[in-house]
Protein backbone atom coordinates (compact mmCIF):
# COMPACT_ATOMS: atom_id res chain seq x y z
CA UNK A 1 0.00 0.00 0.00
CA UNK A 2 0.98 3.63 -0.63
CA UNK A 3 3.31 4.75 2.22
CA UNK A 4 2.05 1.72 4.10
CA UNK A 5 4.20 0.95 7.07
CA UNK A 6 5.69 3.17 9.75
CA UNK A 7 7.51 0.15 11.09
CA UNK A 8 9.27 -0.50 7.80
CA UNK A 9 10.34 3.15 7.66
CA UNK A 10 11.76 2.89 11.18
CA UNK A 11 13.65 -0.27 10.23
CA UNK A 12 15.00 1.56 7.21
CA UNK A 13 16.32 4.31 9.45
CA UNK A 14 18.13 1.75 11.58
CA UNK A 15 19.73 0.28 8.47
CA UNK A 16 20.74 3.77 7.35
CA UNK A 17 22.18 4.50 10.75
CA UNK A 18 24.35 1.39 10.64
CA UNK A 19 25.46 2.19 7.10
CA UNK A 20 26.65 5.67 8.11
CA UNK A 21 28.06 4.62 11.47
CA UNK A 22 25.43 6.42 13.53
CA UNK A 23 24.03 5.16 16.85
CA UNK A 24 20.91 3.10 16.22
CA UNK A 25 19.08 4.81 19.07
CA UNK A 26 19.54 8.26 17.53
CA UNK A 27 18.20 7.16 14.15
CA UNK A 28 15.26 5.29 15.67
CA UNK A 29 14.11 8.16 17.89
CA UNK A 30 11.65 9.47 15.31
CA UNK A 31 8.95 10.32 17.83
CA UNK A 32 10.58 13.74 18.17
CA UNK A 33 9.77 14.56 14.53
CA UNK A 34 6.41 15.31 12.92
CA UNK A 35 6.11 15.17 9.14
CA UNK A 36 3.46 15.34 6.45
CA UNK A 37 3.31 15.28 2.65
CA UNK A 38 0.23 16.82 1.03
CA UNK A 39 -0.99 17.27 -2.52
CA UNK A 40 -1.27 21.05 -2.78
CA UNK A 41 -4.19 20.96 -5.21
CA UNK A 42 -6.48 18.47 -3.49
CA UNK A 43 -5.24 18.53 0.10
CA UNK A 44 -4.87 14.75 0.02
CA UNK A 45 -2.40 13.53 2.63
CA UNK A 46 0.15 11.35 0.82
CA UNK A 47 2.20 10.43 3.87
CA UNK A 48 2.35 11.48 7.50
CA UNK A 49 3.82 10.62 10.83
CA UNK A 50 2.65 12.32 14.04
CA UNK A 51 1.04 15.09 11.94
CA UNK A 52 -1.22 16.23 14.79
CA UNK A 53 1.36 16.15 17.59
CA UNK A 54 1.67 19.50 19.37
CA UNK A 55 4.85 21.31 18.31
CA UNK A 56 6.42 24.74 18.66
CA UNK A 57 6.27 26.48 15.28
CA UNK A 58 9.39 28.66 15.67
CA UNK A 59 9.65 30.93 12.63
CA UNK A 60 6.99 29.02 10.72
CA UNK A 61 4.82 31.38 12.77
CA UNK A 62 5.81 34.03 10.25
CA UNK A 63 3.80 32.20 7.59
CA UNK A 64 0.68 33.46 9.35
CA UNK A 65 2.21 36.92 9.81
CA UNK A 66 2.77 36.99 6.06
CA UNK A 67 -0.67 35.55 5.29
CA UNK A 68 -2.32 38.45 7.12
CA UNK A 69 0.03 40.90 5.41
CA UNK A 70 -0.86 39.43 2.01
CA UNK A 71 -4.54 39.88 2.86
CA UNK A 72 -3.87 43.52 3.74
CA UNK A 73 -2.12 44.00 0.40
CA UNK A 74 -5.03 42.35 -1.44
CA UNK A 75 -7.68 44.59 0.10
CA UNK A 76 -5.67 47.81 -0.09
CA UNK A 77 -4.86 48.33 3.58
CA UNK A 78 -1.17 48.01 2.70
CA UNK A 79 0.85 48.81 -0.40
CA UNK A 80 4.35 47.50 -1.15
CA UNK A 81 5.66 51.06 -1.37
CA UNK A 82 4.25 52.11 2.02
CA UNK A 83 6.90 53.09 4.60
CA UNK A 84 7.03 50.71 7.57
CA UNK A 85 8.20 52.37 10.80
CA UNK A 86 10.39 50.43 13.21
CA UNK A 87 9.31 50.81 16.83
CA UNK A 88 11.50 50.32 19.87
CA UNK A 89 9.82 46.98 20.48
CA UNK A 90 10.55 45.86 16.92
CA UNK A 91 14.15 47.08 17.04
CA UNK A 92 14.78 45.11 20.26
CA UNK A 93 13.95 41.75 18.66
CA UNK A 94 16.85 39.27 18.70
CA UNK A 95 18.38 37.69 15.62
CA UNK A 96 17.51 36.89 13.04
CA UNK A 97 16.86 40.56 12.32
CA UNK A 98 17.67 43.15 9.71
CA UNK A 99 18.95 45.46 12.44
CA UNK A 100 17.13 48.68 11.63
CA UNK A 101 17.29 51.13 14.52
CA UNK A 102 14.17 52.35 16.29
CA UNK A 103 12.71 55.22 14.32
CA UNK A 104 14.03 53.86 11.05
CA UNK A 105 11.89 52.85 8.09
CA UNK A 106 11.74 50.29 5.33
CA UNK A 107 9.14 49.75 2.64
CA UNK A 108 6.46 47.15 3.25
CA UNK A 109 7.55 45.21 0.15
CA UNK A 110 11.17 44.94 1.25
CA UNK A 111 10.06 43.99 4.76
CA UNK A 112 7.88 41.14 3.49
CA UNK A 113 10.74 39.87 1.33
CA UNK A 114 13.06 39.84 4.35
CA UNK A 115 10.51 38.05 6.54
CA UNK A 116 9.87 35.41 3.88
CA UNK A 117 13.48 34.72 2.93
CA UNK A 118 15.61 35.44 6.00
CA UNK A 119 13.04 35.39 8.81
CA UNK A 120 13.57 38.90 10.19
CA UNK A 121 12.06 39.06 13.67
CA UNK A 122 12.20 42.85 13.86
CA UNK A 123 10.25 43.27 10.65
CA UNK A 124 7.65 40.67 11.67
CA UNK A 125 6.89 42.77 14.74
CA UNK A 126 6.84 45.97 12.68
CA UNK A 127 4.32 44.45 10.25
CA UNK A 128 2.18 43.24 13.16
CA UNK A 129 2.13 46.72 14.68
CA UNK A 130 1.33 48.34 11.33
CA UNK A 131 -1.67 46.07 10.72
CA UNK A 132 -3.14 45.68 14.21
CA UNK A 133 -1.63 48.48 16.29
CA UNK A 134 0.25 46.12 18.60
CA UNK A 135 1.82 42.67 18.46
CA UNK A 136 -0.55 41.14 21.07
CA UNK A 137 -3.59 42.31 19.07
CA UNK A 138 -2.02 40.94 15.91
CA UNK A 139 -1.41 37.58 17.60
CA UNK A 140 -5.12 37.33 18.33
CA UNK A 141 -5.86 38.01 14.66
CA UNK A 142 -3.38 35.27 13.76
CA UNK A 143 -5.11 32.71 15.93
CA UNK A 144 -8.54 33.73 14.62
CA UNK A 145 -7.34 33.34 11.04
CA UNK A 146 -5.91 29.93 11.90
CA UNK A 147 -9.39 28.82 12.94
CA UNK A 148 -10.87 30.14 9.70
CA UNK A 149 -8.34 28.10 7.74
CA UNK A 150 -9.19 24.93 9.66
CA UNK A 151 -6.02 24.99 11.78
CA UNK A 152 -7.75 23.70 14.88
CA UNK A 153 -4.62 22.86 16.87
CA UNK A 154 -2.71 26.10 16.36
CA UNK A 155 -2.46 29.24 18.45
CA UNK A 156 -0.10 32.19 18.28
CA UNK A 157 1.27 34.51 20.96
CA UNK A 158 3.56 36.65 18.80
CA UNK A 159 4.35 37.50 15.19
CA UNK A 160 7.87 36.07 15.07
CA UNK A 161 7.69 32.59 16.56
CA UNK A 162 10.29 33.36 19.20
CA UNK A 163 9.88 31.05 22.19
CA UNK A 164 6.57 31.54 23.98
CA UNK A 165 4.27 29.14 25.78
CA UNK A 166 1.45 30.57 23.69
CA UNK A 167 2.85 29.40 20.35
CA UNK A 168 1.67 25.93 19.34
CA UNK A 169 0.95 24.14 16.07
CA UNK A 170 1.07 20.81 14.25
CA UNK A 171 2.59 19.64 10.99
CA UNK A 172 -0.91 19.14 9.62
CA UNK A 173 -1.93 22.71 10.43
CA UNK A 174 1.25 24.16 8.92
CA UNK A 175 0.57 22.22 5.73
CA UNK A 176 -2.91 23.79 5.59
CA UNK A 177 -1.42 27.26 6.01
CA UNK A 178 1.26 26.64 3.37
CA UNK A 179 -1.38 25.41 0.90
CA UNK A 180 -3.54 28.44 1.62
CA UNK A 181 -0.67 30.82 0.83
CA UNK A 182 0.24 29.00 -2.38
CA UNK A 183 -3.36 28.85 -3.60
CA UNK A 184 -4.70 32.23 -2.50
CA UNK A 185 -1.62 34.40 -3.01
CA UNK A 186 0.38 32.97 -5.93
CA UNK A 187 2.01 36.31 -6.76
CA UNK A 188 3.02 36.96 -3.15
CA UNK A 189 4.24 33.38 -2.83
CA UNK A 190 7.09 34.33 -5.17
CA UNK A 191 8.66 36.21 -2.25
CA UNK A 192 9.64 32.87 -0.71
CA UNK A 193 11.73 31.95 -3.75
CA UNK A 194 14.14 34.90 -3.58
CA UNK A 195 17.64 33.44 -3.24
CA UNK A 196 19.11 36.47 -1.49
CA UNK A 197 17.98 39.63 0.25
CA UNK A 198 19.88 42.87 -0.24
CA UNK A 199 19.73 45.51 2.48
CA UNK A 200 22.05 48.43 2.03
CA UNK A 201 25.50 46.88 1.53
CA UNK A 202 24.62 43.50 3.01
CA UNK A 203 23.41 40.51 1.02
CA UNK A 204 21.96 37.55 2.95
CA UNK A 205 21.07 34.13 1.54
CA UNK A 206 17.59 32.64 1.85
CA UNK A 207 17.46 30.23 4.80
CA UNK A 208 15.73 27.57 2.69
CA UNK A 209 18.72 25.56 1.45
CA UNK A 210 16.60 23.37 -0.83
CA UNK A 211 16.01 26.22 -3.28
CA UNK A 212 18.00 25.37 -6.39
CA UNK A 213 19.13 22.06 -4.92
CA UNK A 214 16.01 19.92 -5.06
CA UNK A 215 14.11 19.92 -8.33
CA UNK A 216 10.96 22.02 -8.26
CA UNK A 217 11.38 23.54 -4.80
CA UNK A 218 10.34 27.20 -4.84
CA UNK A 219 9.45 28.02 -1.15
CA UNK A 220 8.34 28.20 1.63
CA UNK A 221 9.84 28.75 5.19
CA UNK A 222 12.36 27.53 7.75
CA UNK A 223 12.29 27.85 11.53
CA UNK A 224 14.39 27.10 14.58
CA UNK A 225 14.24 27.65 18.33
CA UNK A 226 15.80 25.48 21.00
CA UNK A 227 12.42 24.18 22.14
CA UNK A 228 11.02 23.67 18.62
CA UNK A 229 14.00 22.05 16.94
CA UNK A 230 14.56 22.52 13.22
CA UNK A 231 11.40 23.09 11.18
CA UNK A 232 10.77 23.45 7.47
CA UNK A 233 7.69 23.83 5.32
CA UNK A 234 8.62 23.36 1.66
CA UNK A 235 6.71 23.26 -1.58
CA UNK A 236 7.77 21.89 -4.95
CA UNK A 237 6.19 21.71 -8.37
CA UNK A 238 6.99 19.15 -11.08
CA UNK A 239 5.16 18.57 -14.37
CA UNK A 240 2.24 20.70 -13.24
CA UNK A 241 1.79 18.96 -9.90
CA UNK A 242 2.59 20.65 -6.59
CA UNK A 243 3.13 19.12 -3.16
CA UNK A 244 3.72 20.58 0.29
CA UNK A 245 6.01 18.95 2.84
CA UNK A 246 6.27 19.96 6.51
CA UNK A 247 8.83 18.62 8.99
CA UNK A 248 8.84 19.80 12.61
CA UNK A 249 11.30 19.02 15.37
CA UNK A 250 14.40 17.72 13.59
CA UNK A 251 17.74 17.68 15.40
CA UNK A 252 19.88 19.68 12.96
CA UNK A 253 19.71 21.78 9.83
CA UNK A 254 21.22 19.03 7.73
CA UNK A 255 18.91 16.32 9.07
CA UNK A 256 15.88 18.54 8.47
CA UNK A 257 16.93 19.40 4.93
CA UNK A 258 17.66 15.77 4.02
CA UNK A 259 14.37 14.56 5.49
CA UNK A 260 12.34 17.15 3.58
CA UNK A 261 14.27 16.48 0.35
CA UNK A 262 13.54 12.78 0.58
CA UNK A 263 9.88 13.34 1.45
CA UNK A 264 9.58 15.49 -1.66
CA UNK A 265 10.94 12.64 -3.78
CA UNK A 266 8.57 10.27 -2.05
CA UNK A 267 5.62 12.58 -2.61
CA UNK A 268 6.16 12.82 -6.35
CA UNK A 269 6.83 9.13 -6.99
CA UNK A 270 4.28 7.62 -4.60
CA UNK A 271 6.48 4.61 -3.87
CA UNK A 272 9.58 3.94 -1.81
CA UNK A 273 10.75 1.42 -4.38
CA UNK A 274 10.86 4.00 -7.18
CA UNK A 275 11.68 7.20 -5.30
CA UNK A 276 15.15 8.59 -5.79
CA UNK A 277 17.02 8.80 -2.51
CA UNK A 278 18.77 12.10 -1.90
CA UNK A 279 22.16 11.34 -0.38
CA UNK A 280 23.98 13.75 1.88
CA UNK A 281 26.66 14.46 -0.71
CA UNK A 282 23.95 15.87 -2.98
CA UNK A 283 22.95 18.57 -0.50
CA UNK A 284 25.50 21.36 -0.50
CA UNK A 285 27.23 22.52 2.63
CA UNK A 286 25.21 25.15 4.40
CA UNK A 287 26.17 28.75 3.56
CA UNK A 288 28.61 30.49 5.87
CA UNK A 289 26.97 33.08 8.08
CA UNK A 290 23.67 31.22 8.34
CA UNK A 291 22.16 32.38 11.67
CA UNK A 292 20.66 28.96 12.33
CA UNK A 293 23.09 26.70 14.24
CA UNK A 294 24.79 24.38 11.80
CA UNK A 295 24.21 20.66 12.15
CA UNK A 296 27.04 18.21 11.53
CA UNK A 297 26.75 16.29 8.29
CA UNK A 298 27.82 13.29 10.37
CA UNK A 299 24.48 13.54 12.18
CA UNK A 300 22.32 13.51 9.05
CA UNK A 301 19.49 10.96 9.14
CA UNK A 302 18.23 9.68 5.81
CA UNK A 303 14.82 8.35 5.06
CA UNK A 304 15.21 4.89 3.59
CA UNK A 305 13.00 4.88 0.54
CA UNK A 306 13.77 1.35 -0.63
CA UNK A 307 11.62 -1.50 0.63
Amino acid sequence: MFFSSLRRLQIGLIVASLAFGLPVQAAYARSSVSEIVVDASTGTVLFSEAPDAARRPASLTKLMTLYLAFEALADGRLRPSDPLPISRRAARQPATHLGIAAGGRITVGKALDAIAAISSNDLAVAVAERIAGSEPKFARLMTAKARQLGMRNTRFANASGLTSAGNMTTASDMAKLSRAIVRRFPRQYARFSKRTIQWRSRRTANHNHLLGRVTGVDGIKTGYTSDAGYNLAASAKRRGRRIVVVVLGETSVSARDARVANLIELGFTGSRSTARRIRRRELYELPLGNPEPRGSFGSIIHLMLNQ
